[in-house]
Formats: C-alpha cells, structure tokens, sequence
C-alpha cells in the first residue's frame, strides 16, 4: 500500500482539528458524529475515523464534505443529540460558516485528488452517492392531445400514451438505471405521485403547464429562472430571467415563417430537495419537448457528456444550487444535444456562490 500524499493527510487533520476544537468543551463520540454526519444513511464510526486518522486516512466523498461543512457550521449541531440541521434551517450567518468551511475543506479535497480530471469524470451528475430512491416526475398529456390507446376503457389501452417529453423519460430513465443499478429508479406521471415519491431524489421532467409538480416545487426553491406564458409563443412556456432589474426573455427560434422549430431553450437545473436537504432535486425542462430532451442529452450522451461535466464541476459544483439555460440546436428535427463549451451554447448559468 502506497503512504498517503502530504494534501490528503492534510485535509485528515483539518477534518480532526473541527472535531477536537471547534467546540472543545464538548467530546464527541465516534458513534454520535457517525451518525450525525450520515443523516439518513447511517455511517459506521470507523468510515468517519479513516477520514481523520493521520496515518493512512481515506478521501470522504464531496457530499460528506459538505456534510461537515455544515455540522461544524452551527453549534445548533449538538444541542441535545448530535444532527446534522438541513441547509435551509441554518441561519443566514451560519450558512455564509457553512460556505466558508464547505470552500475550504473542498479546496483540501481537490488538491488532495490522484487523478483530478479522472475521479470528477467517473463520478457523472446522474450517479448518486446514497441509497436514494430516484422518482421522475413527468408531465402528462391533455386529454384533447391523447388518442383512443390513452383511454381506460381502449383494449389496446397503453398508460404512458397519456405521458408528455417520452423521448426524453426513455433517454433519462435507462440512462439513470445504469449509472446506479443497486438503486430503486421510478417513474411517475405527476398526476399519480404520492408525498413518499418526493422525498428522494426528485428528478422533475417538462414544463410547468403540463406538470404541476414541477410548478409546486419550482415555487418552493430559490432560482433565479422563471418559466412564463408569453403571447408571442403559444406553443410553450418561455424562460425570463431578471438581471440588475430588468427582465431578459428567452425565446425559441423557427425557420420557415415559423412552421419549424430550428432552435429551442432547454434548463437544467439542481439543488437540496425542499422536502429533503439530502437528497437533490433535478429540473429537465424546456420552451418544447425538444428543449427538454436537450436538457437530458447534455449529461447522458456519450460523446458529449464528459466535457459537459468538467464544465459544470469548474464552474458550478461547488455550490448547492445552480441553474444552465443552454441553446437546443434541432437539425431536420432532431435534436443536437448542447455543447456548453461551444460559445454561445449556454444562455444564462447561476449557481449560489454568485450571490
């Protein structure tokens, strides 16, 4: 076995030094930290040792990096039992403490990597570090734009006939499988999603005007993208952003005296699960369905998703939050999927850090 570099028994000491002196006049338990920092996935006191021991310490993964950031945020942490408080119940001076510590000790984490640029790839945006569950909610379909097979009562009735974006729920769905085989995947029409489907992973699929869980869960988290009814577009909703107070529209474009879609809006977007700060919640959206399946594309096909991912861990991994409103080339009808590193493919990007 190799000895550990000098940055990862860095980083090891830092993660000791908040356990002993942050608040020295309290002991902590292996047991009671182990169990405060694994929240709902219960971790073993020797996996929280080996991230601390100076002689051959292990790397935690980031999300228990942040984990620490936020346990060591607020004294609040170990009132009565040692917990690990949700972001959103931190107050605003402990979250710019959670900020600090998270930006640091993931700076200690980086600079601790054996290979950066191959550990960031092999962990992609749709592998998920837990026990989940995952549920995607999808939109569904208005009766008028349903056929016969959409119906009940139909003998060749087929229920995802009802189901809006198909071409990206079948691109999300398989891909999300494989990336986490152990993992229980779902998928739901939202009109079907019960409370216990949004507590995981939340995955929220189309627009607003055929999914109302996407427009309840939308309401319910802080990002600065809004989607809304334009005149000038009747075939779907816009996005609006509002900068040094004016509001910027993002609208599609056509060719052919608008009888084809040349180009569409598409908004992935994550952050803490509202109902579940340990779980994230993951918007795919779009103006049209095309808009959404560039959403999804951007992070599953093959030939492209690397790159994308190193751009989102440079510019946007590092915060709770972020939002990317990209460009959706279709050719011929069919849809390119987004490069964000090609100049002028992404329209707006936000993540938290930024304000």
């Amino acid at each position: 076995m190799e000895p550990p570099t000098p940055a990862v028994v860095e980083l090891a000491l830092r993660l000791r030094q908040l356990r002993e002196e942050r608040w020295p006049d309290v002991r902590l338990t292996q047991s009671a930290r182990a169990k405060a920092l694994g929240g709902e996935d219960p971790l073993a006191p020797a996996t929280v040792s080996s991230w601390e021991s100076s002689a051959w310490p292990k790397m935690p993964p980031r999300s228990r990096i942040t984990a620490y950031a936020r346990f060591f945020s607020t004294r609040r942490s170990i009132e009565a039992e040692p917990r690990l408080l949700s972001f959103q119940d931190l107050t605003e001076d402990e979250k710019e403490e959670c900020a600090k510590l998270e930006s640091e000790l993931l700076g200690l984490r980086a600079a601790a990597r054996k290979p950066p640029l191959a550990e960031e790839v092999a962990v992609r945006s749709w592998q998920f570090l837990d026990t989940g569950p995952v549920t995607i909610v999808c939109a569904e379909l208005p009766a008028n734009l349903t056929g016969s097979f959409a119906d009940p009562a139909d003998p060749n009735y087929t229920e995802l006939q009802s189901y809006a974006d198909l071409d990206a729920l079948v691109e999300l769905h398989g891909h999300i499988r494989a990336e986490n085989p152990a993992m229980t995947v779902t998928f739901k029409a939202s009109s079907q999603v019960i409370p216990d489907d949004l507590t995981g992973h939340v995955i929220l699929l189309g627009g607003i005007a055929w999914n109302r869980v996407t427009e309840r869960l939308s309401a319910m988290v802080s990002l600065p993208v809004r989607q809304v009814i334009d005149a000038e577009v009747e075939s779907g909703e816009i996005f609006t952003v509002e900068d040094a107070g004016r509001v910027k529209r993002f609208l599609p474009k056509w060719r052919d005296k608008n009888n084809e879609l040349a180009e569409d809006v598409g908004l992935l977007a994550r952050t803490p699960n509202p109902l579940n700060s340990n779980r994230t919640l993951t918007i795919c959206n779009g103006i049209h369905s095309r808009g959404v399946l560039g959403a999804v594309r951007s992070l599953t096909d093959a030939r492209i998703r690397d790159s994308n991912e190193r751009y989102i861990m440079e510019k946007l991994a590092d915060s709770h939050s972020f939002s990317v409103l990209m460009r959706v080339p279709v050719i011929s009808g069919k849809v390119m999927s987004p490069d964000f590193n090609t100049p002028g493919s992404i329209f707006y990007q936000w993540s938290s850090g930024d304000t």
